[in-house]
């Protein structure tokens, strides 16, 4: 899964000089958490809805106006700093060929939860969050596709996951995704996560004791339906 597939094209941006209080508007308005900065087409920083926080009181900064009448002069004082004076100047970017798995990597590697995404000539093209990368784990995950998922632990051999399928498919179990995880502490195993749609509560039974008689089953997980 590729950046390009997930992140939000042309986003909102701001210039360098700004006023913070305009950029809390503007932020409050567009229901967002960050803006990239510009100067001209560079980019030059990120501001987040943290960063305009932090710029002074809460109650001041509160992204709505008529709470500034509870300190007007420190509100004035507020009112003359640019997004400049508190922007993040070393932004961590993206390429949109990359992996959704590389945005969330460094998203861990710098506790950020926002990346640019940026052109091969160096334009802004868009922006991916974490809450983009929820959105590509439930996707990557099949969690739409079906509710049952089955951990197992597997010999690491050529094959072992084409067992594990093959019983499913005999019981009309359909795939929805399948993941695999060398966390296990014995580097002779790996742990397969399978994820099927959903089956009738007998064909269920049948190919869940199945798999515990063949395999060895770390867990199954039956999740409830999302409300609508």
């Amino acid at each position: 899964m590729l950046i390009s597939e997930y992140m939000t094209p042309n986003p909102i941006t701001v210039e360098q000089d700004m006023l913070v209080t305009d950029a809390a508007d503007l932020m409050k308005k567009r229901k967002v958490r960050r803006f990239p900065v510009l100067q001209g087409h560079e980019l030059i920083g990120m501001v987040t809805d943290r960063d305009l926080r932090s710029a002074a009181p809460s109650q001041v900064i509160s992204f709505d106006a008529s709470e500034r009448q509870l300190m007007p002069e420190l509100y004035d004082l507020l009112a003359r700093i640019k997004v400049q004076d508190i922007m993040s100047r070393k932004v961590i970017t993206v390429r949109p060929d990359s992996t959704i798995v590389k945005a969330a990597q460094l998203m861990l590697e710098h506790r950020i939860s926002g990346l640019p995404v940026m052109g091969i000539e160096d334009n802004l093209l868009g922006i991916i969050t974490e809450g983009d990368i929820f959105k590509a784990l439930v996707d990557f995950s099949g969690a739409r596709l079906g509710r049952t998922m089955f951990g197992l632990r597997l010999e690491d051999r050529p094959g072992s996951i084409k067992e594990v399928a093959d019983i499913i498919r005999a019981h009309d179990g359909r795939l929805a995704s399948i993941l695999t995880s060398y966390t296990s502490a014995d580097p002779q195993f790996r742990r397969v996560y399978v994820r099927i749609r959903d089956l009738a509560p007998g064909k269920f039974e049948a190919l869940q004791e199945e798999l515990h008689k063949n395999f060895d089953v770390i867990y199954t997980v039956q999740e409830e339906a999302s409300p609508s």
